[in-house]
């Protein structure tokens, strides 16, 4: 037990959850409206679609790839669904199917291209990402879908608690589908021989591929979750925005990857963790939260975005650059 705690106090996790809880203490006493459990229900609610696909987008980063182009994914795959249930009146099975058979099959779609043809993750989700969108556009029209079904628009609600102001907290949707995403990543990486297999495929893809890995299928596997995912956490978006636009998510892909890279995934694949993910959303949220509350300006939140994915990557490649010297210096 003391050396998991070591190991801990030494990690990127450790780090990040005491700028987290420093964070949390600055904001709790900078502004009143940060420390409340109203506020704390509705950052886990807001950010529930950027923190299911920061799970998606941790597997295909520890599997050495990257894939930019989600946000694309989960606006086709929420359009079609919300389309197919105002025009034939399916459930939430039928809604739930469309949008992870769209998602996982858009996913296909950049694993086929990445691992038949060897082209860079990145240059192929650039291409997908705008061949998904300008597609959706151009079938759409642009049109918002503003009358969702009445099962689809109540969604899931169960009230946790009940203030002495009659004030209703719930569990809803998005919480569900964020803390459900989570745990289903963190089983697949760490509670299965896959899980183990994408680490080998993002830590040595060449060594992997030697010792008998199916990098292809592995790939297609990591493509196909990533797609699956971005298709649910659609729907979530979905439910709490109470209309499709074609045109909403795109654009969103920055703040997806600055939690994850800030939670400790390396961009070459081999590096990551659940714990890391979830740690760096909640700061990201933190600081976008904050600055609100804070009364600062909306334009500058893109600014420390991006300077918050600066800082991360060059405090991770600092840290890879002190590891290998350790080692360089351990025989001597």
């Amino acid at each position: 037990m003391r050396e998991r705690l070591a190991r801990f106090r030494r990690s990127h996790e450790f780090r990040l959850l005491v700028v987290a809880l420093a964070l949390g203490v600055f904001l709790s006493l900078a502004t009143p409206g940060f420390f409340t459990l109203q506020n704390a229900v509705d950052l886990l609610t807001s950010y529930a679609f950027s923190g299911m696909l920061a799970a998606g987008l941790l597997v295909v980063l520890v599997a050495g790839g990257i894939d930019i182009s989600f946000t694309a994914t989960a606006s086709v795959a929420q359009y079609a669904a919300m389309s197919a249930a105002n025009a034939s009146g399916i459930g939430w099975a039928g809604v739930v199917l469309i949008v992870a058979a769209i998602g996982a099959a858009l996913g296909l779609v950049n694993a086929v291209l990445i691992a038949s043809l060897r082209i860079s993750s990145i240059i192929v989700s650039i291409a997908t990402l705008n061949l998904f969108y300008g597609l959706l556009m151009f079938v759409t029209r642009g049109n918002t879908i503003y009358a969702l079904p009445d099962w689809f628009v109540n969604g899931a609600r169960w009230v946790a608690y009940t203030a002495p102001d009659q004030t209703e907290y719930a569990v809803n949707l998005q919480m569900i589908g964020l803390v459900a995403m989570f745990a289903l990543t963190w089983l697949l990486l760490n509670r299965t021989n896959i899980g183990r297999r994408i680490y080998a495929l993002g830590g040595n893809p060449d060594a992997a591929a030697r010792i008998g890995f199916d990098v292809f299928r592995l790939n297609l596997l990591v493509y196909g979750y990533m797609g699956l995912v971005a298709g649910l956490a659609s729907l979530v978006q979905a439910q709490l925005a109470q209309s499709v636009s074609p045109s909403a998510l795109v654009g969103r892909e920055l703040d997806v990857l600055a939690a994850v890279v800030l939670g400790g995934a390396s961009l070459t694949g081999g590096v990551g963790t659940v714990l890391g993910t979830i740690l760096g959303l909640a700061v990201l949220a933190f600081m976008q939260n904050g600055l609100v509350l804070l009364g600062v300006s909306s334009y500058w939140s893109e600014f420390f975005t991006g300077l918050v994915i600066l800082l991360a990557v060059s405090a991770l490649a600092l840290e890879t650059r002190r590891r290998r010297a350790a080692l360089r210096r351990a025989p001597a």
